[in-house]
């Protein structure tokens, strides 16, 4: 394929099936339970559901925490603001050890923020705090660093990186190191590589780029990706990639994969009810999850079938073999709705059977 000839997309459009039973028993048995007076938000999710991280809320104070197998939850920090400040990202080490996580100060998405690291062993750091406008931190942990973006003015941003541990005996830690700079969003992990979204030489168009976690340096995109223009929305777990295309005609947006060894991208979904304003994608193996303003739904790639996995509004989260859901259980959205939060092994779960007459 040329270098910047857009990749022909396949449409093989996947069909909706109800959530089965099967499903509906694993997401229960898996069901978090929050301390007694607390309110849980889920934040994310770790390998094969070995720890998930949370929000909790009493009223009276609000704290970060990890929840690890089926131990009480490890408070990561107890906010100074209860009302005001918020927990917005985290992302856990491969051994359970280091907790980066991200603390929104205020209640508007161009606030302040705080990025921190912690050790379960003992000792925290806060690694940035920015009040520039840029994309939101997504702290990504791998092979002893964390990952993240930030503003640095004039609608341009930075990735950065910090080593979770300080080099050396001394407290002291060394200032992060700049790796990337662009008009750019968030970086998510991609298998071997820290991916994102940005703007293209034009200043029109945006593309993916990425760079070696091994090497930190600029990386090629497997595939047709280095091709894809105007994407949105991109996800990956190394071997799968999903996105959002929208038409250029207005109409309805598309979600689209491509998977290793596919010689092109395939458009799964579209003028669907399940497609109007679908964002927020996640990947596990076989597993494709994203949200609409109404539900939260889920894609099994084996079958070419998905399905509503919330009653009403919520979201999903698929990484790393693990599939989490959180909903209202009364269907509101207010401060005294009753949370709901399930976490489950994804291969667990059986396949989504295919309805019948679908192509």
């Amino acid at each position: 394929m040329p270098t910047g000839s857009p990749p022909a997309t396949v449409v093989r459009a996947a069909c909706e099936a109800p959530l089965p039973e099967s499903w509906r028993s694993a997401l229960a048995a898996g069901e978090f339970r929050a301390p007694t007076g607390q309110r849980a938000v889920l934040t994310e999710v770790g390998p094969r559901a070995r720890w998930t991280v949370v929000q909790l809320s009493d009223g009276r104070s609000r704290r970060a925490a990890v929840v690890e197998d089926a131990e009480p939850p490890r408070t990561l920090l107890t906010f100074t603001d209860p009302v005001e400040h918020q927990l917005l990202a985290a992302d856990v080490s491969a051994d359970g050890r280091w907790t980066a996580f991200a603390v929104l100060e205020g209640r508007t998405l161009d606030s302040p923020w705080s990025l921190y690291v912690q050790d379960a062993e003992g000792g925290m750091r806060r690694l940035a705090r920015s009040a520039l406008p840029g994309p939101l931190p997504q702290p990504v942990v791998r092979d002893g660093s964390v990952f993240w973006a930030q503003g640095t003015g004039e609608g341009r941003a930075t990735i950065f990186t910090s080593p979770v541990r300080p080099p050396g005996s001394g407290d002291r830690a060394p200032a992060p190191r700049a790796l990337h700079s662009g008009v750019i969003d968030a970086p998510f992990a991609a298998g071997a590589l820290l991916a994102w979204r940005e703007a293209g030489a034009d200043g029109r168009s945006t593309k993916l780029s990425a760079l070696s976690f091994a090497t930190l340096r600029p990386a090629g995109l497997p595939g047709p990706l280095a091709a894809l223009r105007d994407l949105r929305s991109p996800a990956s777990d190394g071997a799968t990639w999903a996105w959002i295309e929208d038409e250029a005609d207005g109409g309805e947006p598309r979600l689209v994969v491509w998977r290793q060894g596919q010689s092109s991208p395939v458009a799964r979904l579209s003028g669907a009810p399940a497609a109007e304003g679908l964002d927020q994608l996640r990947i596990s193996g076989e597993l494709v999850t994203w949200r609409t303003p109404e539900a939260a739904y889920a894609l099994d790639l084996r079958t070419s079938a998905y399905t509503r996995i919330t009653p009403q509004y919520g979201y999903a989260q698929a990484r790393a073999g693990t599939l989490a859901v959180a909903y209202n259980r009364d269907r509101t959205k207010g401060p005294g709705a009753r949370s709901v939060i399930q976490v489950v092994r994804a291969d667990r779960l059986p396949r989504l059977a295919k309805p019948r007459g679908c192509g």
